[in-house]
C-alpha cells in the first residue's frame, strides 16, 4: 500500500491521499498505527496551502489520544506531502469515502475553536462570492495565535468551568447576558441622537424589542455630543438591551478611537473589545478570545473585524463603506462591507451601513428594498449643517475675476481671515508632500524622466532642493528637456500639503498652523483657533467643531481617470463638511470646484440625490455597481486562454459575459510602471448570474493551478480602482 509521501491527489500534485477508515480493512491488513478514537474518528482538515486545486477539505483519522482535544475548530498539524502543515479541524466524522488508509492527525496545537461554525460559514461564502481560497479568507478571519495569551486564557477558563459545574452564576464574570442584564447604562438604549431622523427611532425601538431592521444611515455632525460615533453607541447599546451582541467596522484607529470613547459612555469596558493590527498581536489575540469565550459581546475593529466571532450576533454596522481602507489588500481582497452584508445575510442580524455620503452600492440597496433609508428631516439639515459657498458660481466670479484660476479665491481667503477669529480653520489639501509634481512651463505637460519616464518633483523634504529629481527612482535631472517643445523651464504643476501650509502661513501671520498628512496624522484639535491643512482623508476632528472650511484642489480630484471619481470626491467633501459648526454658528464651507452636479451635491446637502443619479447612470452604462465586475490580470497568452475557458464552460449554462479587454495594465508609483507587460481583460455581468460565473472562475483558476502549463493570472472581483 503507498504511503502518503508517494500518493497523488488527482490534481497533478503530490498529496496525502483520503483513505477510507480503518475498521473497513481486515485485521489482519490494517496497517500499524495508533488506536483510534471510538467516537467520530474521521476530522475534515482545512489544510493551509497556497495552491487553488488543493482549496479543499482532507480527511485525517483522529488517533484515541487526541479525541478529546481534536474537536471542530481546532488548529492542528498534519502530514501533507511529506511535510508538517497546519490547518483546522472543520468537523469530526464517522466514515470517510476515500477509499484509503486515513493519515492520523500529528498534532492538536491548541485545544481553543478558534473557528466558529457561524465564522467558517462566513469564510466559505466570502470566498465564493469573491471566487477566492477559503486558506486567503481565513487567514484574515483568524489572527495568528500567540501562545502565552492563549495559556493565560487556558488558565482563567478552568476556575470558571469548575464554578459552572457546582452551579455557581458566572454570567456576572463573562458578560454575557440575558434581556435586561446588559449591563447597558441607564436610560442610554433610548432614541437620543436618532429622534431628528426620519425612521430612526423606529429602527432602535426595533432593535431593542430584538428585531433585525436593515438601514442605511447618513448622520449629519461629525463632532459633539451629536456625532456619528454618539448615534452608533446608540444603536449598539439598543441591541445589548435586547440581549444580544454586536459587531463595528470603521476604516482607521482614528474612527477606533472615537467610536471606542462614545461606546464606553453607555456600555461597561468589560462589554467592548478592539480588533486592529494597529494594536499589534498580542492585544488583537487577547480580544479576540474574550469575544469568542462571550466576555466581550461588542466587537469593534478595522475591516478584519467583520468576521470576529460575536456570540449570539444581532448588529452589524460599517462605517464609511466608500472609504478604499474597507478593502483587503490581499487576496480574495474582500470588502468590509461585503462581508458584512453576507454575515447578516447568514445569520438574520440587524444591519447598519452608515456614513456622511452614501455610496452607489448602499443605494441599490436602497432601492431594491433591502434596507430602508434613515435621512434627516429637512429642518435639523437646516439647524446643523454649515452654510456651503461656491467660489466658482456667478456671483462670486462678478466679485472676483480670478476666482476660477487662483488657488485660494477672495472669498476662501475671507473666509478663513473671519473663521480664524471665531476658531479653527480646516484647510483640505489633495496631495501630500510640497511640490508633488513638476510641468514645462511652455507646453504644461508633466515633466519625465528621461530614465524610467517617472514625474519629477522639487527634491528635499520640504522642497528645499533647487534640482528636480524623479519620483520613482531618485535620478536627479539639471538638465531635463521637455520632449513635447524642447523647453527648459519648469513650473509646479500643484501644490502638496506642506507648500500650502507655509504659504497660509505667511498670509496669516502670527496664527498657528498644524498640518496632518502621511504618516503625521492627528486625530484631533483643540479649540485654539489655528489653520489645520491636511490632506484628505486625514482631516482631525475639532472638539468643538470647526469655524471654517476651506476645500481646495476639487477640481484635480474630480478629473481623475476613474470611474468613482466623483463618488469619492463627494463623499471626501462631505467627511469634512460634517465637522464644521452650524450655520447658525457661523459655520462655513468655501468649495473651489467648477464641476456643478457633485458641487451641487454639496451645496443642498443631498448625498442620496448624488447617490441616486450616480446609480442611475451606472444601469444605463451596466457598469458596477448595476453588475458585478471581474478582472483577469496577467501574462497576455494566460489571460486570453482563462478567458476562453471561462466562457467555454458558461456557454452551455446560458450566462453570456460582456468582456473588455485585454488592455495593457498601467502601473503607477514605482519605476517599474513602464516596464509591466501584464494586460488586463474585464468580464460584465449581472447580480443574478454571479452564482455560476463565481463558481466557474474558481474552478477554472484551480484548474490552471494544478496544470501549471501558463503563468498564474490574478482574478479580482468588484475592485474599485480597475475602472
Amino acid at each position: 500500500m503507498a504511503t502518503p509521501e508517494t500518493v497523488h491527489t488527482g490534481h497533478g500534485v503530490p498529496g496525502p491521499v483520503q483513505p477510507s477508515l480503518l475498521q473497513g480493512f481486515p485485521a489482519a491488513t490494517r496497517p500499524p498505527g495508533p488506536p483510534l478514537a471510538a467516537h467520530l474518528p474521521v476530522a475534515r482538515v482545512q489544510v493551509e496551502t497556497s495552491l487553488p486545486h488543493l482549496d479543499r477539505p482532507f480527511d485525517y483519522s483522529v488517533p484515541a489520544e487526541l479525541d478529546q482535544a481534536a474537536q471542530a475548530g481546532v488548529r492542528v498539524k498534519v502530514r501533507f506531502n511529506g511535510q508538517e502543515l497546519t490547518g483546522f479541524i472543520i468537523e469530526r466524522t464517522t466514515e470517510s469515502d476515500a477509499g484509503h488508509t486515513l493519515v492520523p492527525l500529528q498534532k492538536v496545537i491548541s485545544p481553543v475553536a478558534v473557528l466558529t461554525p457561524a465564522v467558517r460559514d462566513l469564510v466559505n461564502a466570502v470566498a465564493a462570492r469573491y471566487a477566492g481560497t477559503v486558506n486567503d479568507v481565513l487567514r484574515v478571519a483568524v489572527p495568528p495565535r500567540m501562545a502565552r495569551v492563549e495559556k493565560d486564557f487556558l488558565a482563567a477558563a478552568v476556575p470558571e468551568a469548575a464554578e459552572a459545574q457546582r452551579g455557581t452564576p458566572t454570567a456576572g464574570k463573562t458578560g454575557q447576558s440575558t434581556p435586561g442584564e446588559s449591563g447597558v447604562a441607564p436610560g442610554s438604549s433610548g432614541e437620543g441622537g436618532w429622534a431628528g431622523y426620519r425612521n430612526g427611532p423606529a429602527f432602535v425601538r426595533h432593535l431593542q424589542e430584538g428585531g433585525s431592521p436593515r438601514a442605511v444611515f447618513s448622520p449629519l455632525q461629525g463632532y459633539g455630543q451629536a456625532a456619528w460615533p454618539r448615534l452608533i453607541a446608540e444603536a449598539v447599546a439598543a441591541v445589548r438591551a435586547s440581549g444580544r451582541g454586536a459587531l463595528v467596522v470603521v476604516p482607521d484607529y482614528r474612527d477606533l478611537d472615537q467610536l471606542e470613547q462614545a461606546l464606553l459612555d453607555v456600555l461597561p469596558a468589560t462589554d467592548i473589545a478592539r480588533l486592529t493590527a494597529d494594536d499589534g498581536p498580542t492585544p488583537r489575540y487577547r480580544s479576540f478570545l474574550r469575544i469568542l469565550a462571550g466576555s466581550a459581546r461588542v466587537a469593534i475593529g478595522t475591516r478584519s473585524a467583520a468576521f470576529a466571532p460575536v456570540q449570539d450576533l444581532g448588529l452589524v454596522v460599517c462605517w464609511d463603506d466608500g472609504n478604499e481602507l474597507h478593502i483587503e489588500q490581499r487576496s480574495p481582497y474582500a470588502h468590509a462591507r461585503e462581508v458584512l452584508l453576507l454575515r447578516a445575510d447568514q445569520e438574520g442580524t440587524a444591519c447598519l451601513m452608515a456614513g456622511h455620503a452614501r455610496s452607489t452600492e448602499l443605494q441599490r440597496l436602497v432601492e431594491a428594498g433591502w434596507a430602508m433609508p434613515v435621512e434627516a428631516e429637512r429642518a435639523l439639515v437646516r439647524r446643523t449643517v454649515p452654510r456651503v459657498l461656491n467660489t466658482a458660481d456667478s456671483f462670486e466670479q462678478e466679485r472676483d475675476r480670478l476666482a476660477l484660476v487662483a488657488r485660494l479665491p477672495g472669498a476662501a481667503w475671507r473666509a478663513a481671515k473671519e473663521g480664524l477669529e471665531r476658531g479653527p480653520v480646516l484647510v483640505q489639501v489633495a496631495r501630500a508632500g510640497y511640490a508633488p509634481s513638476l510641468v514645462c512651463e511652455t507646453c504644461r505637460e508633466p515633466a519625465r524622466c528621461q530614465s524610467c519616464r517617472g514625474p519629477l518633483a522639487i527634491g528635499g523634504a520640504s522642497g528645499s532642493s533647487a534640482i528636480p529629481q524623479c519620483r520613482w527612482c531618485s535620478t536627479p535631472a539639471p538638465d531635463w528637456q521637455c520632449v513635447h517643445c524642447s523647453g527648459r523651464k519648469l513650473r509646479k504643476g500643484a501644490t502638496g500639503v506642506l507648500r500650502t501650509a507655509e504659504e497660509l502661513g505667511r498670509a496669516f501671520s502670527g496664527k498657528a498652523v498644524i498640518t496632518s498628512s502621511g504618516d503625521q496624522v492627528k486625530a484631533v484639535v483643540g479649540t485654539a483657533n489655528a489653520l489645520v491643512v491636511a490632506t484628505i482623508g486625514a482631516e482631525p476632528v475639532a472638539e468643538a467643531g470647526y469655524a471654517a472650511a476651506l476645500l481646495l484642489d476639487g477640481d484635480s480630484l474630480l478629473r481623475r481617470e476613474n470611474l468613482r471619481a466623483g463618488e469619492d470626491t463627494v463623499r471626501r467633501w462631505f467627511n469634512a463638511a460634517a465637522l464644521v459648526r452650524p450655520a447658525s454658528d457661523g459655520g462655513l464651507v468655501v468649495i473651489t470646484a467648477t464641476e456643478s452636479v457633485a458641487v451641487g451635491a454639496l451645496l443642498r446637502w443631498d448625498p442620496a440625490g448624488y447617490a441616486r443619479r450616480e446609480l442611475e447612470l451606472r444601469m444605463e452604462l451596466q457598469l458596477p455597481p448595476a453588475v458585478r465586475i471581474a478582472s483577469v490580470t496577467g501574462p497576455r497568452t494566460a489571460v486570453v486562454h482563462f478567458t476562453a475557458a471561462v466562457e467555454h464552460q458558461l456557454d452551455p449554462s446560458g450566462v453570456h459575459l460582456r468582456t473588455a479587454g485585454p488592455a495593457p495594465v498601467i502601473l503607477t508609483g514605482s519605476a517599474a510602471a513602464q516596464q509591466c507587460d501584464d494586460v488586463r481583460t474585464l468580464l460584465f455581468f449581472p447580480y443574478g448570474q454571479a452564482g455560476a460565473v463565481t463558481r466557474v472562475l474558481r474552478s477554472t483558476k484551480a484548474a490552471a493551478a494544478a496544470k501549471r502549463t501558463e503563468e498564474p493570472v490574478q482574478v479580482r472581483l468588484d475592485g474599485v480602482d480597475v475602472l
